[in-house]
């Protein structure tokens, strides 16, 4: 990639002395599960998603300090 003109990096507030590759070419940031601080908090997230009550289970995650939700994965049909 060819490099930036210095008014550009001073418009768009970037360091000098880094390629800024990254700023112009974004990528998906990884996102990571949603934990939740209680169980009650994690349970009523899943039913605000419209997740049934059997279809999940929680997790306990971060130093058994905080819950996820796990859904169930459903089996794949087999094909006759």
């Amino acid at each position: 990639m060819n490099k930036i003109h210095t008014k550009v990096k001073r418009k768009f507030n970037l360091p000098t002395h880094i390629r800024q590759y990254r700023f112009f070419h974004p990528t998906d940031a990884d996102h990571r599960p949603k934990t939740f601080a209680s169980e009650e908090l994690a349970n009523k997230w899943a039913a605000g998603q419209g997740i049934k009550a059997g279809e999940y289970s929680l997790k306990r995650v971060k130093r058994n300090k905080r819950f996820e939700v796990v859904v169930a994965q459903k089996p794949a049909k087999k094909a006759k």
